[in-house]
């Protein structure tokens, strides 16, 4: 789709103007007229100077949640919608956050609905923020759906924030495991090396193998971070691959611990979207497609896009999820309560706050027994490498005797 700069006058006779992204400029004007906008000229957007560091700008989803309650506070209060964004404009601490809310107030000032303003900015508000904005325009209830959205948002960070301190922790032992040996097979064990050799020593298997590798890491020492650096650029791109993000999600969901804790992370976050959806009036359909991308998971978001077509061909939900052998049973049983009793949305917020709990208690669980296997394994490395160098000295303790 086009970017197109148009120029017009709105019910008012006020001259009005913004951008719209469009197929073509008759789409653009057909969109005007719905918007009680006389169309003076429409045209393509130059393309102007852009800088990648630009493009790269993002809002924190902190700074979203605080803007979503402060924009419900402020409707609540009965306070205009252009003056309530203007406000929010000004107090944002993000530059590029600032530029969005004024485009947004530009454009609902031009005519535009509030939900049509936000559109232009996807990496900023996604299709979930769009469509429960859309719906509480159309009921009139604008100023719930922000502050639906405003504690989805916390809850989102807040579950990301704990599968971060899970990942953290180990990430960064084992790094330094792997530091601290590759400087002690680069600098220490050389030394050593040499001091065996002047003095004849008998060198130990273990002494044999562990100054050879260091002779190894010391000739190849720049190879080697050169190679441990592409290998990580390399993994990262194959992760951004279609392919490459379903295997990886796939041994995610195999692993020994770490898997029961990315499954329900990811039940948690389709849980939890599926019903702010169903809350904010979005149709079955449409809130499947949009909790198919929110998983976080190639796997599960696959099963939810399966989910979606077989509720399209008439299938219950119930039947659907249990379908895919996907989701749980306890899932599947409070969705089948749900559409027996007209209550889907509310026992799904419940189940993904009780998904959120498992979420936080299988952290705590996770780093409890990560501290013990961490620092055996951090020892059992550095200890082997100093055990190494002792045996030959223990070695010439004995000819010496």
């Amino acid at each position: 789709m086009a970017v197109f700069v148009w120029k017009g006058k709105n019910r008012y006779g006020d001259l009005v103007r913004g951008e719209r992204a469009a197929n073509s400029s008759e789409e653009v004007a057909r969109a005007l007229k719905r918007e009680q906008i006389a169309a003076i000229s429409i045209g393509p957007k130059s393309a102007g100077l852009s800088l990648p560091h630009f493009k790269r700008e993002k809002v924190k989803l902190k700074d979203l949640s605080v803007y979503s309650r402060q924009l419900s506070v402020l409707i609540d209060a009965e306070m205009p919608l252009i003056q309530s964004l203007n406000i929010l404009s000004e107090q944002a601490t993000s530059r590029y956050f600032k530029k969005v809310i004024s485009s947004v107030r530009e454009d609902v000032e031009a005519g535009s609905s509030l939900n049509q303003a936000k559109r232009k900015f996807p990496k900023v508000f996604d299709d979930l923020y769009c469509n429960l904005i859309a719906s509480g325009e159309q009921s009139g209830s604008l100023d719930t759906m922000l502050q639906r959205l405003a504690e989805y948002i916390e809850r989102s960070v807040k579950l990301r924030g704990q599968v971060r301190q899970a990942m953290i922790y180990p990430s960064a032992i084992m790094s330094f495991a792997l530091v601290v040996a590759i400087f002690m097979l680069w600098k220490v064990i050389p030394i050593f090396g040499g001091i065996f050799t002047d003095l004849g020593a008998q060198l130990p298997g273990l002494t044999q193998g562990v100054i050879v590798l260091s002779h190894f890491v010391t000739n190849y020492i720049l190879f080697i971070i050169l190679g441990l650096i592409v290998a990580f650029f390399l993994f990262r791109y194959y992760r951004k691959t279609p392919q490459g993000r379903l295997t990886t999600d796939r041994i995610a969901l195999r692993l020994p611990i770490m898997g029961k804790l990315a499954s329900k992370v990811a039940i948690s976050r389709v849980v939890r979207t599926l019903s702010t959806l169903l809350s904010g009036g979005v149709s079955m359909l449409e809130a499947l497609r949009i909790t198919s991308s929110t998983s976080g998971n190639s796997i599960i978001e696959k099963s939810v896009v399966d989910v979606r077509k077989q509720v399209a061909e008439g299938r219950s939900l119930t039947d659907a999820f249990k379908s895919t052998g996907r989701f749980p049973f306890m899932m599947c049983q409070m969705v089948n309560v749900g559409e027996a009793t007209g209550k889907l949305d509310s026992l799904l917020n419940k189940l993904a706050d009780f998904y959120d709990e498992e979420v936080s208690a299988t952290v705590g669980s996770l780093l409890s027994l990560l501290e013990p296997v961490m620092m055996v394994f951090v020892g059992g490395i550095v200890g082997t490498l100093v055990l190494s160098m002792y045996l030959p000295i223990f070695s010439l303790m004995g000819q010496i005797q």
